[in-house]
């Protein structure tokens, strides 16, 4: 068995979620790479942790990238998920068991790379 295997085995209600800052960002450094995320909170609130982790101030906007995939792009979403039963709703609104069960890599970990910008200029 895989280790995603045995975390969803151990904690079947949780996600595990790698957190990696994409490559050229200039955004600090995460202390933690690894979460374990309940399935039901939305990928909003998941932001908001990275985002409190990382200790953004309010003028620093966070991007999210979960296998190239960017949900802060409503042109993306509905490319990717024309079909998708459940994309009626905001990507905000979707839980992370949604997206693990839409964009889990082979080896069972959902992964995310993070980025951000200055809203008033680069940083």
């Amino acid at each position: 068995l895989n280790d995603a295997t045995k975390i969803k085995r151990k904690y079947p209600d949780r996600i595990p979620v790698i957190v990696e800052k994409h490559p050229g960002s200039q955004i600090s450094d995460l202390d933690k790479h690894k979460f374990l995320v309940p399935n039901d909170i939305t990928v909003a609130q998941f932001m908001w942790i990275i985002r409190r982790r990382l200790q953004l101030s309010a003028e620093k906007a966070l991007f999210l990238f979960f296998d190239d995939f960017v949900p802060q792009s409503r042109q993306v979403c509905c490319s990717l998920f024309a079909s998708s039963t459940f994309f009626h709703t905001s990507f905000f609104a979707w839980t992370m068991g949604q997206l693990y069960n839409e964009r889990k890599s082979d080896d069972g970990f959902l992964y995310a790379h993070y980025s951000g910008e200055n809203s008033f200029g680069s940083f």
